[in-house]
């Protein structure tokens, strides 16, 4: 009986550790960074809200491994939520704080997304890069599906305007995907995350 007991006690936790969480974070560094940057236009921030992110992930509800990665996205996300309130400035026309420096220098793609109204670069991020559902989008920015829907439309068309002037209307990495699933898919942040590496 006692070792049976033993047996037990010794069975490894099918939840992520403190542990786990450092070693993703420090494994998806650039991606998870990148993501930060992406949503908040602002180096100084970012660094805040990535750092914030794994404290989240360590010290909140239980993870199971297996989901741990998606998590970890998932905080970033949140916390940048958290950090910039996107929803109370739905109208500002200008990237909240100040769009990094690097902007002008890296990738057409990052620096357009960057330079998007705060509101329609959280979904578009969420949506397109992240794969958010618009009903995820919309429990988590605070607003109606329908906001959703349009502030994605007006940052597809804005994006559209910044490719056709680049002379490439065909950018796949900027379609829209609105699968159901939340931020665990890599998707679209797969088509930066070699940038961030240089950052």
């Amino acid at each position: 009986m006692f070792a049976a007991r033993k047996l037990r006690k010794q069975q490894p936790s099918p939840y992520a550790t403190r542990g786990d969480f450092c070693r993703i974070f420090e494994k998806d560094m650039n991606r998870l960074y990148l993501l930060s940057w992406l949503l908040t236009a602002d180096e100084a921030i970012a660094e805040q809200c990535f750092v914030g992110g794994l404290h989240i992930a360590q010290e909140g509800n239980p993870v199971f491994k297996e989901w741990a990665e998606a998590w970890a996205a998932r905080m970033i996300t949140l916390n940048a939520i958290r950090m910039v309130r996107p929803r109370l400035t739905a109208d500002t026309t200008e990237p909240f704080g100040r769009v990094a420096d690097r902007a002008a220098t890296e990738r057409a793609e990052m620096a357009e997304i960057v330079k998007l109204p705060v509101f329609e670069r959280f979904v578009f991020v969420m949506s397109v890069l992240e794969h958010y559902s618009e009903h995820q989008c919309s429990l988590h920015l605070g607003c109606t599906r329908a906001e959703v829907r349009a502030a994605r439309t007006r940052a597809l068309e804005q994006m559209g305007r910044a490719a056709e002037l680049r002379g490439k209307p065909g950018d796949v990495a900027l379609r829209p995907k609105d699968h159901g699933g939340d931020s665990g898919s890599r998707g679209g942040l797969q088509a930066f995350s070699g940038l961030a590496a240089s950052a």
